[in-house]
């Protein structure tokens, strides 16, 4: 006789609490309810899909009716156990509120009630997506629920608890069932793989349970869809099993976007909808990948919420150094609005090029984001004295074929789509004349920081055209730049009073040198400071993981780091360029260019004054005489 085959998620159904997996705060609590024997007459069990509701309170119905509990489980080997396995035990009824929910439904249930169970303990029913019950099958149900019979428990299960009335909350003793992690999802796919004769890896395990949204249930369900395929299964073969999009395809993807290579993007698009790749799957997942990335540029410690494999995540943290978050963002909103319209659109393929397109070409999208993206890129600019296009600024690792492995990937291509417009666009100065400078009346300069503003656009036209050499090009670039000391003191620069030090023949002294009193007298907490560690990750993450803790302050031209150690002051020692690259990282943000210097103040020595001196003056300025003998 053949017998029907059995799917994974039913042949593997927990059998017990101690089976059930990723919930102990359900699981702990129900046995000891068992084992003291406090059982409650209503119970509600809500979470999302796959995390084990029906499995517990299948569990649950068979704990109560078991003749011999093990430690609040039960035993499996008693007559009302075999009985419920079997689907004989009369006493447990499971009913399913969608195709169940009118009054007359819940009518003929509680008059079923009032009868005594017929071989078990207790009658249990068990009411599936509860929420789908009318409002009058819920008024109906509610004097029942709230004091029903002493032989009978209801269970309640649903996805939807925001929709159940608050008179039937009140009632239940509610148990939330959490997503189940990836780690508890990749030991159960393991323990089920081995008693089917079958072998998957670890990065398929980590795959399915992305997939599978924290769900047992669907990881167990695509991991039947993979045995079908092949008996040795892999990340390749879960990714055909669920029909989701390579990796490789999601960091080509999202290279062609930080690249801005439209041609690249489109062929890849155009390869997966060859395959018969979902567009719109297509797109989620690019928008969990960005997330990804977004993730990384936040968090100090993203890899554990981020489920890849280790290659991945290295691959993933060298394209975020060539994006910044704004970008990131933008690429996620952009996306998000697409993947929206691809339920109503007629053609998804099309809705996920044109978003592409925007992607690669920003001056494209007149939203909101894009024009704030592109105005970070601008501000950057006009900080680091670049007035030429706010991509070199942002970008200028990525645009570099030397060093970048992204650019190097792109740049072997040229671009069947015009690239006129796009430059233009990224132009931050116009090309017409520049206006006259406001700042002049009757063709006097006026002594202030505008001074000389006609000048510096001459100079910006003239490097735009590169008319200038390169020796003339970094004389004008340098005179973007806000004015700095001419001779900046080398790092430490502050020189304490108490333990001066001697300066070099060859280096010229300073005009004025600042004692640590004056200068720390005015020092202020640099509120940006923070802001200037993040960037410093497009350096050198080294040197900015060991400015994590620090804080900074500022006092005229000097920025004073404070350090609980001296490991940072030792890096930047063993790398002066270094030095330059805070200076930059903090005169992206303020326009300003400072000095640096360690936040150490002098401890100040007092002088303690002998205690016999004191008492003997005191005993003097008492009248009272003291003679030594």
């Amino acid at each position: 006789m053949n017998f029907m085959y059995q799917v994974l998620y039913r042949k593997w159904r927990p059998e017990t609490f101690a089976d059930v997996v990723g919930q102990p705060q359900v699981t702990t609590t129900l046995k000891n309810e068992l084992k003291s024997g406090r059982i409650n007459h209503a119970y509600l069990f809500t979470g999302s899909r796959g995390t084990g509701k029906t499995t517990c309170a299948k569990i649950l119905a068979k704990a109560v009716n078991c003749l011999d509990l093990q430690d609040g489980n039960p035993c499996g080997k008693c007559e009302n156990c075999i009985d419920f396995q079997e689907g004989n035990l009369l006493d447990v009824v499971e009913m399913d509120a969608a195709s169940n929910r009118g009054i007359d439904d819940i009518r003929e249930l509680i008059e079923e009630s009032s009868f005594s169970p017929s071989k078990g303990k207790y009658r249990v029913y068990i009411i599936d997506e509860v929420h789908m019950l009318t409002d009058a099958a819920f008024n109906a149900l509610l004097k029942t629920l709230e004091e029903p019979p002493a032989h009978v428990i209801f269970i309640l299960a649903t996805t939807e608890v925001h929709m159940l009335p608050q008179t039937i909350l009140s009632r239940c003793q509610r148990f939330d069932f959490h997503r189940i992690s990836p780690e508890d999802i990749t030991k159960r796919l393991k323990y089920v793989a081995e008693q089917e004769n079958v072998t998957i890896t670890d990065d398929a395990c980590h795959l399915t349970a992305v997939i599978a949204d924290g769900a047992m249930r669907d990881s167990l369900s695509i991991m039947d869809r993979c045995i079908g395929i092949c008996k040795n299964i892999d990340a390749e073969v879960v990714r055909q099993a669920a029909g989701l999009a390579q990796k490789d395809y999601l960091f080509s993807l999202s290279s062609a976007c930080i690249n801005k290579n439209p041609q690249r993007a489109l062929k890849i698009v155009d390869k997966l909808h060859s395959e018969s790749k979902d567009m719109a799957r297509l797109c989620a997942e690019l928008i969990d990948h960005f997330r990804n990335y977004m993730l990384i540029k936040t968090i100090n410690n993203p890899r554990q919420m981020i489920v890849m494999s280790d290659e991945e995540f290295d691959e993933a943290v060298s394209q975020c150094d060539y994006v910044s978050l704004a970008d990131i963002i933008y690429f996620m909103d952009v996306l998000q609005r697409s993947a929206e319209r691809m339920g109503k659109s007629s053609s998804n393929r099309t809705e996920m090029e044109t978003a592409l397109i925007k992607l690669t070409a920003p001056e494209l999208d007149g939203s909101q984001e894009a024009l704030l993206s592109r105005l970070v890129k601008l501000e950057r600019a006009v900080n680091m004295g670049n007035f030429g296009s706010a991509k070199t600024t942002e970008t200028k690792e990525v645009t570099n074929t030397e060093t970048s492995p992204i650019a190097k990937e792109e740049v072997t291509t040229p671009s069947p789509i015009s690239t006129e417009p796009i430059q233009k666009e990224e132009k931050v100065v116009p090309t017409e004349k520049p206006p006259v400078n406001p700042f002049v009346d009757d063709g006097t300069p006026k002594q202030d920081k505008y001074a000389g503003a006609d000048s510096l656009r001459n100079k910006i036209e003239e490097v735009k055209k590169g008319l200038l050499k390169k020796e003339e090009r970094a004389k004008a670039e340098s005179s973007f730049a806000p004015t700095v000391p001419s001779s900046p003191v080398p790092f430490p620069e502050i020189i304490n009073h108490n333990e001066p030090k001697k300066v070099e023949e060859h280096k010229p002294a300073p005009k004025k040198q600042l004692n640590l009193e004056e200068i720390y007298a005015n020092a202020k907490p640099f509120m940006q400071w923070q802001e200037v560690v993040e960037n410093l990750k497009e350096y050198s993450k080294t040197i900015a993981m060991s400015f994590l803790d620090t804080t900074a302050y500022v006092s005229g031209n000097y920025l004073l780091i404070d350090a609980k150690t001296d490991i940072p002051f030792k890096l930047l020692k063993r790398d002066p360029e270094q030095k330059d690259r805070i200076r930059d990282a903090v005169q992206e943000l303020t326009g300003k260019r400072y000095n640096l210097g360690p936040y150490k103040p002098p401890v100040k020595k007092v002088e303690k004054n002998d205690p016999l001196d004191e008492f003997t003056d005191n005993l003097k300025e008492k009248g009272i005489e003291i003679t030594e003998e």
